[in-house]
């Protein structure tokens, strides 16, 4: 049998961030959920059971926080885009996708999202 890829599955990661560039989205944090989408090769995680040849997805989860919670972003695209090379850091890594909600951005709609991913060719 071959394995494709392990897939992990960071699901709605609440945090709060200044982004925006309109003056009041400058002076106040806002609200930003997250979501990541990170696959790499398990092989040897499932043969051996062994946890250091799993990917830590707690270390990545951590580096994000900090990320989002120390930083300050004009777009969603440099978020985004910040979050997924987080993502894409291990060398176990072989693709990764990372979608950033805004809610309450539009005045009639839940939220604005954007999405981007990225493989290691």
């Amino acid at each position: 049998m071959r394995l494709d890829d392990a897939v992990i599955n960071i699901q709605n990661l609440r945090l709060r961030t200044y982004i925006g560039f309109n003056p009041d989205e400058l002076e106040k944090k806002q609200d930003v959920v997250i979501n990541v989408v990170i696959a790499y090769g398990a092989v040897g995680a499932c043969d051996t059971d062994e946890e250091t040849r799993a990917l830590d997805y707690k270390v990545i989860t951590k580096q994000m926080i900090d990320h989002v919670e120390q930083g300050r972003f004009r777009l969603l695209e440099k978020l985004a885009a910040d979050l997924l090379d987080i993502a894409m850091s291990s060398a176990m890594v072989t693709r990764a996708s990372v979608t950033v909600d805004k809610p309450h951005a539009l005045r009639f709609a839940d939220s604005v999202s954007l999405t981007l991913s990225a493989s290691q060719h």
